[in-house]
This record gives structure tokens, C-alpha cells and sequence, in this order.
């Protein structure tokens, strides 16, 4: 964890507590070692830096490469272990910098739903998590965040300072056999399986 990550992952700490009263239900199942991907359903700009603070270790996030563009923030992002992606289409190179991340025993979140809700409800998966399970058999941790529409909602609205709860689940361990015969659907049919386990999640 170098010093800007540090900084970054305890200023989080105390932001989510002292503004969103933020809690993790479940922590204990985290993998805190080897390859992991962190799935949770996407409701705003506040879930990476809070799913960031449920593991105790650095993690490796995707980011709009636009972001990059962006005074200072261009040149911290990488400092905060971001992959830049392409949301116009499937940005390959993206993928292929996160299955090293994972086959280098490192941890990465991924929002399976691909783009922040519109309405605070779990949107359907994307292939794309599919696809690096696929080629990594990385264990997945399923987590679901409640109320980070509400504090922050994709569309404008402005800044709430509301509750904010991330529940994790038990983790899902895949196998080759979970591939099963090449299928067009077989990407989808894996990051699916991830988001019905993240649907599961409730706050009680």
C-alpha cells in the first residue's frame, strides 16, 4: 500500500463515518489474501472509495479513462492502483490489465452491472465480469451497498449525507467445471450467477 493509497484509504475511513455513518455487515468473509474480485452493484461516484475500505489491503479499481484527463486527478489516479477503461464498447486492454492484477494475487473491484443505476435498483450483468472469471477462476466476493444512491444519485441531486451499508457475502469459489462446454452465453451465464448472489444480500 504506497502513501497516497494510505491517505486515500483512511481519509475514506473517516469521511464514511463521520458524514454516511458507514458500516460493513459480514466483514469476516472478505478474502484479505490471493486473487479476488470484489462484485458489488454499482449506485454512485461513493462506492469505490467505501467497497476500498472493507478489505485490508490495497485493491485495484476500473475508472472512465476520461478521468484521466482531469487536472491532478489524471495524475493521482494511478497512484490509487485505477485501470483506466473505455466505456464506449469493450475496452480489451482494460481486461487484460485486470486479469494480470488478479493472476498476480492481487484484489480488484468490479461492478458487474457495467454503469451506476438510474433509480437505485440492481441492474442487469454485463459479460464482462464473466469474462475474467473465465480466464482467471479468481474467487469472487459478492457485496451489495445500500443507501450511496441516496447520498450521492447518478443525475444530479446533489449530496445527501445519509446511512451507507455495505453487506459482503460468502464468497463464490469457481472451477473449471463451472465454465462448462464453450457457449456463446457462458460469460453472461457466470457474471449472472455473481449478480443473483448480490440480489441475496439484504441489510437485516
Amino acid at each position: 500500500m504506497n502513501l497516497y493509497y494510505w491517505l486515500g484509504y483512511h481519509f475514506s475511513r473517516l469521511a464514511g463515518r463521520l458524514f454516511f455513518r458507514f458500516r460493513v455487515i459480514h466483514r469476516e468473509r472478505m478474502i484479505q489474501s490471493g486473487p479476488a474480485i470484489l462484485a458489488m452493484n454499482h449506485q454512485s461516484f461513493l462506492d469505490p472509495p467505501l467497497a476500498g475500505i472493507t478489505c485490508d489491503r490495497a485493491i485495484y479499481f476500473l475508472a472512465r479513462r476520461t478521468l484521466l484527463n482531469v487536472p491532478l486527478l489524471g495524475r493521482l489516479l494511478p497512484k490509487l492502483n485505477v485501470i483506466p477503461v473505455d466505456q464506449e464498447g469493450v475496452d480489451r486492454s482494460a481486461i487484460k490489465a485486470l486479469i494480470r492484477v488478479l493472476k498476480a494475487g492481487n484484489a480488484a473491484l468490479v461492478f458487474p452491472e457495467g454503469s451506476r443505476t438510474l433509480d437505485g435498483n440492481l441492474q442487469p450483468a454485463e459479460p464482462g465480469l464473466g469474462l475474467v472469471i473465465g480466464k482467471t477462476l479468481a474467487p469472487v466476493v459478492p457485496m451489495r451497498i445500500f443507501g450511496a444512491h441516496e447520498a450521492l444519485p447518478r443525475g444530479g441531486g446533489g449530496l445527501h449525507f445519509v446511512p451507507i451499508t455495505i453487506v459482503i457475502g460468502e464468497p463464490i469459489f469457481f472451477t473449471q467445471a463451472d465454465l462448462g462446454p464453450p457457449m456463446k452465453d457462458v460469460y453472461i451465464r457466470l457474471s449472472g450467477r455473481v449478480m443473483d448472489a448480490i440480489a441475496t444480500l439484504r441489510l437485516d
